[in-house]
């Protein structure tokens, strides 16, 4: 395995957490406000995996996401304004206010694009791997995807295609456990998700996605295959949302508040402040500060969303259709 990070490397891991964490902190107080019109899935209790794949890619690689797609949108490089701007509505999103929670998309920072669909990130990942493969331009796509979506077809698909043409993509499966409210110990013949790599030829490996520095050191492996031209990687992180599956949804008619509670007490922003304190690698003032200016930053995005104005009704008809 890849060496622990070098003691920035941490501290950058920890401000990108945080920064997720105080997004999605706001988010969540405004959708109990009415603020966010339409389904809020937050990305609270995962902010490791986020943070420690993106951790290696650069402006130029691509990432596609699912409905649960905040985190990966801020650590791929989407500033928390144009975050929370666009689950508001506003024409400061990173949408122009068009998506709203489950649609963002910033092309300009390697965002192409999150979905409420189960799956297609995978073949989309696959598309765009296959892209720089033929353009040998040395760039990575990256899927994201949840539990839920590997027992559907797109993940044999995708799976199979990259590994025949050893396409440059990393495949990161969020196995939070659920899929909306299915167990996937329940769903799944073969509950290991790592485990299916060998069955389409390529390496499959888990990891506690709840431990930013073992995710840091998988993706960095798998990303370096990709690179070297080695094929794809399949990256199960073994993590949990400690909030419902959606804003406003009931959550304990198929867990219970203990097993949330003992998740809890494994969040991934906790276990590596302790090891950076630790570590000597950084003071509780430091870290303080950090956390102090995490939570300005997303209380002034959402200062900014609520400033911002609506989109211009007479705009409805534009970009929908490509233009010459």
């Amino acid at each position: 395995m890849v060496a622990d990070p070098l003691p920035a490397e941490g501290l950058r891991l920890y401000r990108t957490m945080l920064r997720i964490r105080r997004c999605e902190e706001q988010l969540v107080q405004a959708y109990s406000e009415g603020l966010i019109h339409g389904a809020c899935h937050t990305y609270i209790g995962q902010e490791a995996v986020a943070a420690g794949v993106c951790a290696h890619l650069t402006r130029d690689d691509v990432v596609f996401s699912t409905h649960r797609g905040h985190g990966h949108a801020l650590a791929k490089g989407v500033s928390a304004r144009e975050l929370v701007a666009e689950l508001f509505g506003r024409v400061t999103g990173c949408s122009r206010g068009r998506g709203g929670s489950m649609h963002l998309f910033a092309p300009e920072v390697g965002l192409l694009g999150t979905s409420g669909i189960v799956g297609p990130s995978i073949l989309q990942a696959a598309g765009a791997g296959y892209s720089f493969k033929l353009l040998k331009n040395g760039r990575v796509a990256v899927a994201f995807f949840g539990d839920g979506a590997v027992n559907n077809g797109a993940f044999h698909e995708g799976l199979n295609m990259a590994a025949i043409w050893r396409l440059p993509v990393l495949f990161v499966c969020e196995n939070n456990q659920y899929a909306t409210e299915v167990p996937f110990s329940y769903a799944a013949g073969n509950a290991s998700v790592a485990a299916r790599g060998t069955a389409y030829g390529m390496p499959g490996v888990a990891v506690d996605g709840n431990d930013v520095l073992a995710v840091y050191a998988a993706a960095a492996q798998g990303v370096a295959r990709a690179r070297a031209g080695e094929g794809p990687t399949l990256l199960e992180c073994l993590t949990y949302r400690t909030r419902p599956h959606a804003e406003g949804m009931g959550d304990f008619t198929y867990r219970t508040r203990e097993e949330v509670e003992a998740w809890k007490a494994r969040d991934p922003l906790l276990l590596l402040r302790a090891r950076l304190i630790d570590g000597g690698v950084a003071t509780e003032a430091q870290l303080a500060q950090l956390e102090r200016e995490a939570a300005e930053e997303a209380a002034e995005a959402r200062r900014f969303a609520e400033n911002s104005p609506w989109p211009d009704p007479a705009s409805a008809t534009t970009h929908i259709y490509a233009t010459p």
